[in-house]
């Protein structure tokens, strides 16, 4: 009986160990900071207002944009950005490269896949700002993370009436 029990606790024992390496070994690892992550997208602008008028996408013209950045964290909380956005235009049965946006800022980790970046913003077309962005992490995997966003870029110069935007988009993060 008692070679038994000494194989039971034995039994026991090795059981716990393994169940709670199983457990240690599944649990992902806190990231190391600083971290670096890249991001492609899709920007859809979606109306512009000002006081020339408001201006909606998807009525008269279609502008497109193709977001793509680098992410560098200096902690979970606090980062730094840059993004480059060409920006497409289609009319009239014709398209071309509206602009080119250069779009440097910080990150701030909100907490819950939420992040707020406050960015400058530099374009080819002569227009200069800054855009406020609300950004979601709404599906993450091992490697990458699909995110939706809320640009709403405010823009300034080159002869026109200052304007606000409302955007949305939505890529991938790597």
């Amino acid at each position: 009986m008692r070679t038994f029990a000494k194989i039971t606790v034995f039994h026991l024992f090795s059981f716990g160990l393994f169940m709670a390496s199983g457990t240690l070994l599944a649990q992902e690892s806190p990231p190391v900071y600083p971290r670096m992550a890249g991001y492609v997208g899709i920007l859809h602008p979606l109306v512009t207002f000002s006081r020339e008028g408001t201006a909606t996408n998807f009525n008269d013209y279609y502008v497109v944009g193709l977001p793509t950045g680098i992410n560098l964290w200096k902690s979970q909380k606090v980062g730094f950005s840059v993004e480059v956005v060409p920006l497409i235009r289609a009319e009239n049965g014709t398209s071309r490269m509206a602009n080119l946006l250069f779009h440097p800022g910080i990150l701030l980790g909100l907490g819950h896949g939420f992040t707020l970046a406050g960015r400058a913003a530099f374009e080819t077309a002569g227009r200069y700002g800054f855009t406020p962005v609300l950004n979601k992490i709404v599906k993450k995997n091992k490697n990458s993370g699909y995110f939706v966003a809320v640009p709403i870029p405010v823009r300034f110069g080159n002869n026109h009436a200052a304007s606000v935007t409302v955007g949305f988009q939505f890529g991938i993060a790597f």
